[in-house]
Formats: structure tokens, sequence, C-alpha cells
């Protein structure tokens, strides 16, 4: 017994030696060996309420701290045998971005699951203790047989826990498998199950952390359901129950940790989130809890802790890829198997991402151009009613409700749609809604440079700011103030021949004319923090917009055969009803409610 319970020297100093307590008195003269001082009571108190603690895996909870690491050409992962557990990831191919108080670049190497606050354990019912332990306090024997490893921690009853890992040659994944023999006695009467216990302060590992930290959260998926999240941007805690879960993950921007159930299913999952400051080291603090089975043949999963590449997710066929933060509904689809499928294409004829983008915008252009041409037709068809248009203002003056009731009844008499120029940029939206999911989440931009910018996953920085400014914070971006000009340009241009037609003597619609100037200016301040590789996609769009524009207007639409047509819907008979029978009814009700309000007032 005294070979199990001897206290000894742990990495930690959580039990102190008999032998480093200073000895009262001289050093005894050399000569033959004494026999061994039997324990004091203190010593065997302490002897008995550390077994008590600990049960049948007290002498493993005694031992000095060792590092084995095992590598591949992809990573390195180091492990300890404190808790038998992984200590640090280094992923190779990637590097870790900060930035200093002059907001420079910092590189450094990536790792993942590095931080010495972090707890990965299993509470662990033991026979003969006195409540629950902790595999964190366990010293397991490590045995390393080429890229398989097994720690082992023994027990009393003659069985053991173990925890094997074996590392795969060409991938961030690793096979893993909790389990023993003889695991039946060493816990306590009736219980089957391990609580895995899992704390992970999360590193900052990219240069826009605003954006990292709100795509950083808990994953999980349940057995028949889709996969599912703990909130991103607030503390969120989701407790599952009974309801069985598949896997769940530890999810960064680009980065991910994720167990997978092979055998078994979770039990019990519980997944939380913590925020943080900005001023904290830490990103977020992430939580899993999950019921394991204790069994001898072992419980077994797959370890997957690396980059967020979509293929490699998608292989595992259980949905995995759905934590790249694509976003969900019609946006994620869009993005998940339309986009990053032309993304995959284009890039096996294309290195640079830059250039992927320039040919991402024009095969989108080519696809809408149908849409593009039924707006600059409406455009002309528009002009060519300007100097009717014209007429009606000279004749009606400032009486705006006459103006805009005799405006209405010319474009139902010619059958001109005014708001068919804006049916386009109505149908392009979901494509933009989801390329604003896209570039901060698909890992192929990170990193990946084009001009100016160093990061297509990040903002670009053509000129640093002394100084923070609201809006802008400490740099401003070339490619949104491309887009602010290249978008205002192109308003412009568009809205030239409605300036002094369907503009004319009507306030509501010059409200809207200059709020289309405005929006980009206060889009510029949200967009001068967005990622470059859609503010770089927003510049080729406006450019390809007035180029098809330009050339659509001056070789595609024939002027005067649209004068010919809007003569012969002149005399086409006028169908009952329809939409612009209903407004012009409405706008005549409303000039003549105007016209009573007007008399009245008069009268007194």
């Amino acid at each position: 017994m005294d070979a199990v319970f001897r206290p000894s020297r742990t990495t930690e100093g959580r039990h102190r030696s008999a032998q480093n307590r200073k000895a009262d008195g001289p050093a005894p003269a050399a000569g033959p060996a004494a026999p061994a001082a039997a324990p004091t009571q203190t010593d065997s108190a302490k002897l008995s309420a550390f077994a008590a603690r600990y049960g049948a895996f007290a002498a493993a909870a005694q031992g000095t701290e060792q590092t084995v690491t095992l590598e591949n050409d992809l990573m390195r992962v180091t492990f300890t045998s404190k808790g038998g557990r992984i200590k640090e990831v280094l992923l190779k191919k990637y590097k870790k971005v900060n930035t200093d108080s002059a907001n420079n670049d910092i590189f450094s190497s990536l790792r993942l699951l590095e931080d010495p606050k972090n707890r990965f354990e299993y509470l662990i019912p033991a026979a003969g203790a006195s409540g629950e332990i902790s595999s964190g306090d366990l010293y397991f024997e490590p045995v390393r047989e080429g890229n398989t490893l097994r720690f082992r921690a023994p027990a009393s009853t003659g069985g053991y826990l173990e925890q094997s890992y074996i590392l795969h040659a060409d991938n961030y994944q690793l096979d893993y498998r909790v389990g023993g023999q003889g695991l039946s006695g060493a816990l306590a009467p009736g219980q089957k199950n391990l609580r895995l216990n899992w704390v992970n302060h999360l590193d900052k590992l990219e240069r826009n952390q605003q954006y990292e930290r709100t795509m950083s959260t808990v994953y999980y998926k349940a057995n028949d359901d889709n996969p599912d999240y703990c909130d991103c941007r607030s503390n969120d805690a989701d407790n599952l129950g009974q309801q069985p879960i598949k896997w769940f993950s530890h999810s960064n921007q680009f980065f991910n940790t994720s167990f997978i159930a092979q055998n078994f299913s979770f039990q019990e999952f519980t997944g939380e989130t913590v925020m943080l400051a900005d001023t904290d080291p830490d990103l977020k603090i992430v939580r899993t809890t999950a019921l394991i089975p204790a069994r001898d043949k072992g419980a077994q999963m797959t370890i997957y802790t690396g980059p967020n590449e979509f293929d490699r997710l998608r292989a595992f066929g259980i949905a995995l890829e759905d934590i790249i933060p694509f976003g969900s509904s019609l946006f994620g689809w869009i993005n998940r198997w339309v986009i990053q499928t032309i993304f995959e294409f284009l890039s096996r004829f294309i290195g640079s991402a830059g250039i992927v983008i320039l040919a991402l915008t024009l095969l989108v252009k080519l696809l809408l151009y149908p849409l593009t041409y039924r707006m600059v037709y409406s455009q002309a068809k528009m002009a060519a009613l300007k100097p009717k248009i014209d007429d009606l203002r000279k004749k009606f003056g400032g009486d705006q409700q006459a103006m805009s009731v005799e405006t209405m009844k010319l474009y139902s008499e010619f059958k001109v749609n005014p708001l068919g120029g804006c049916l386009p940029i109505f149908l392009q939206m979901p494509i933009w809604f989801a390329l604003y999911r896209f570039f901060p989440a698909a890992l192929e931009f990170r990193q990946s440079s084009f001009l100016w910018a160093v990061d297509l996953s990040s903002y670009d920085v053509a000129f640093k700011l002394p100084f923070y400014v609201w809006g802008f914070g400490t740099h401003i971006s070339a490619f949104t103030l491309i887009w602010v000009v290249t978008t205002l340009w192109y308003t412009w241009y568009s809205m030239k021949q409605m300036d002094s037609s369907a503009m004319a003597g009507n306030e509501q619609m010059k409200i809207m004319k200059y709020m289309q100037y405005g929006m980009p200016v206060m889009f510029m301040f949200f967009f001068n923090s967005f990622a470059a590789g859609l503010t770089l996609y927003l510049c080729f769009s406006n450019i390809l917009n007035i180029g098809q524009t330009v050339v659509t207007k001056q070789f595609f639409i024939n002027h005067d055969k649209i004068k010919v047509q809007l003569e012969a819907n002149k005399n086409r008979p006028k169908k009952a009803g329809g939409w612009r029978e209903r407004f012009e009814s409405a706008m005549k009700e409303q000039q003549r409610v105007q016209e009573e309000r007007s008399k009245k007032g008069r009268s007194k």
C-alpha cells in the first residue's frame, strides 16, 4: 500500500513529498541503514484522505507529467499524460494574424486548444471515492506505436481507464477511443457513464476580431435533426436533455475542433458560449458537457481539429459542413451549393482569388444580363416619354397632385411601367445577401491577397488613420471608396432621364432619388470594415454594370423603334381593370380629397 499512496512530486505541486520536508537537527552519522520510520498519525490520515478522494484511481492520481507528439504533413498534435488529453494542435499550413497598436499585421504559428486555462476532462464516479473525480487529475501512462498513442490510468481493482488516439496520415482527424478493461469494477455501483466536461478558451486568430467573435460558437447535431448552434452574439446555453447527439464542435471563424460519435450517441448534451470584452486576451469561452458510456470495448469517436474546408467537412456525410457560417435558409443554400461550387470550379483554372472573384462577377452578370437589358429598355422608354412629361410639367406648374395623376395616366396610356427598371435590382438581392455571408466565411479567401488587400476575408487597408474615427476605425478601405464612387456615378447615369420627367412634380420620387444617392455614402461606414472580397465583388459589379448599360444603350436599343412602339401602345384598346387603373383611381381620389381640404382652408 505504501507504493500506492506514497506522495511524489507533480507538475502542479498538489501533494508535498515527505522527502521535501525540512529535517529536524543535524544529519545522522554514516553507518548502517536504520529501519524506515513508521508513518506518523498525521501522514496516515493524509494517505487515508487521499485514498478516499480518488478511490480506485488513487494510484494514478500521482506522477509526473509527460508530453508526447503525433505528427503528419498537415499538423502536429501535442498530448499530455496529465489527463491523457490533447494539449495543443499546430496547423502547419496556416498562420495566426493579429495587429499591433500601429495597425501592422503580426503573423505567428496557428495553434488550437493551446490555452493553459482549457479543460478537457471526464468526471468519473470512481469506486471508493467520496465523489466524482476528474481525469484531468490523473497521470496516464503513455505508450506510442507509430501514429497510435495510448494513455492508460490503472485502477486498484486490476482494471484501467484508457484513451487511445490514431492520427491519420493525410488529414486533420484522429480516431479516438475512451474505454478500458474492468471498468465496471472501478466505477461506483450502478454507474455506467462518464461525464465529459470541455471548457475551451478560443484564441484570437484573425485580424478582424469583431467578425471572428460573431462567427465563433458551439455547433451540434442531434441524430434526427439538422445542425444547430448557440447564439454567436451574446451569452447563450442550450440543453438538449435526453435527445441523442451525433456530433458537436467548438468553432472559430475558419477553424474548428469537432467530436463525432461512432458506436454510440452523446447524451444529456449542453453547449454554452460566454462573450468576452474586446480587451480580453481570449476571443470567447465555449463549453460543452455530455455523457459518454463507460464500457470496456470503448466509446469510439472521430476528432476533427483543423480548418473549415468545405469538401473535407462534407466528406463525413453528417452535415458537418454546416458549421461554416454561410447563412441559413435560401442564402445559405445559394452559398453552399451554387456560389461555393462555382468558386471551386473556377479555382481549378485560376490561381488568384481576386481574379476568381472577377470571373465569378462576370459569370453572374452574364446570367443576369436579360434583367439588365430589361432595366435599360425600361429606362429608354421613360426617356422617350420625356418631352411629353415636360409638357405636363409646364401645363400644371406647381400642382403636384395633378402632375402625379396626369403622369400616371400618361404611363398607362403608353403602357410604360415606371418601376420596370427597379425589378432587376430586387431580383439580384438574394445573390447580394448570400455573398455578404460567403466572403467572410469561405476559408479560400483567408489571407489571400489581391492588389493592396492582404486578406480578402477581412477589410483592405489603403490608408492608415493616426487615430480612431467613428464608423471607420483606424483605416480606410480603398475598395469601399471605389464602390461608393462608382455607385454614385451609376445612379446618376441611370436616373438622368428621370430628373426632368418622372421626378418632376413628384416629391415622393424625388425623395427616393436622394435616398439612392445617400445610401452608398451611408453604407461606406459599414463596408469599410467588411470583407474585402465582398467590396471587391461590388466594385467589379459596378464597373461591369456601367459597361453593360452603356453598351446595351448604344448598340442594342433602337430608340426610334421604341417611339414607334409607344405610339402603337397608345392606340391599342385599354383593358378594363389592372394595376394602372386602380392606381389612377387612387390618385384621383387623393386629388379630390386634397382639393376639398384646400377649399375648406380658403373658406376659413
